[in-house]
């Protein structure tokens, strides 16, 4: 059986400039800086939110594929590994040291992201699989 996606949890964009991205997004859409992740800011995404919706902003010349970030539980996390593990499917289990990620593409290339933000418990459950 399929696993149960939750929701897109975020929305990954390539941007030339991501202080002009932040501040067209804040005064045409609306979007805010996520405080709690200020932390990846100088080596991965400023992640901004305007009410449930969150845009991860990385900076890049060269043109992207987008990626669409799923949110799960800590439960439909270890079901997803168990499920892409019994597709065949490759995959990259990522710690971000505030969340876990699952990385994969579908067979066209496109990126996909599996998130859960439940990390104590889920760096719990995942040293005990190893």
């Amino acid at each position: 059986m399929v696993p149960e996606l939750e929701v897109i949890d975020h929305v990954h964009l390539y941007v030339s400039d991501r202080a002009a991205a932040e501040k067209w997004y804040s005064e045409f859409m609306g979007f805010n800086r996520m405080q709690q992740f200020e932390p990846w800011v100088e080596h991965g995404p400023l992640t901004i939110a305007s009410g449930k919706v969150h845009l991860a902003l990385f900076e890049s010349t060269q043109p992207q594929k987008t990626t669409v970030a799923f949110g799960v539980n800590c439960n439909n996390f270890i079901h997803w590994i168990r499920h892409l593990n019994s597709k065949s499917v490759d995959f990259e289990l990522v710690d971000h040291d505030l969340s876990w990620s699952i990385y994969f593409c579908d067979p066209d290339g496109n990126p996909f992201e599996i998130t859960s933000y439940e990390y104590g418990h889920l760096s719990q459950r995942l040293s005990a699989q190893i």
